[in-house]
């Protein structure tokens, strides 16, 4: 009779080169000071500042209506709506609670939470670049994974967590 090896873990060790797993047990804090002001009601509490790859996994909360920002990003980008509600000018349908989008690299849309939405939280992983546009599609600034870690450790510092608290996030 075979022996049921199922439940008896890997027995060798982990790449010396990998990184170290992130877990962490309560992605939406209750300690509102890891939540990181990107604008006037709008935050972001980061998961994964993934440095080697140049992506970034966070928390988008928003606690006002209106349009978020204009932008467009060379790589692909997935979204899951925790809480809330939000569009796209540019389309004609609502995330909302709950749904899953994938946006394709290249395209430009202009993000806006509507009237009546008290709190939108959406996960998101950002590759690559946000670059952030006019309505003709002129340059107005940029996002990436260096840029959230700057604003991290900034903040962090300032709330009294420390420039280095962002660190346990990179990978």
């Amino acid at each position: 009779m075979a022996q049921d090896n199922s439940r008896i873990p890997y027995r060798h060790p982990q790449p010396k080169e990998s990184p170290p797993e992130l877990v962490i047990p309560s992605a939406i804090p209750t300690d509102e000071r890891v939540w990181v002001p990107q604008g006037e009601n709008v935050w972001f509490r980061p998961l994964c500042l993934c440095a080697s790859r140049g992506y970034w996994m966070n928390l988008l909360r928003v606690r006002k209506s209106g349009v978020l920002s204009r932008h467009r990003h060379p790589q692909p980008v997935h979204g899951y709506v925790i809480k809330g509600r939000w569009r796209y000018l540019e389309h004609d349908w609502t995330a909302e609670e709950g749904g899953y989008v994938y946006e394709a690299p290249g395209e430009t849309h202009t993000l806006v939470v509507d009237e009546g939405v008290e709190e939108m939280i959406t996960l998101f992983q950002v590759n690559g670049v946000m670059i952030y546009v006019d309505p003709d599609g002129g340059v107005l600034g940029y996002e990436d994974v260096f840029t959230k870690i700057n604003l991290c450790r900034a903040h962090y510092e300032k709330v009294g967590l420390g420039a280095d608290y962002v660190d346990q996030f990179i990978r």
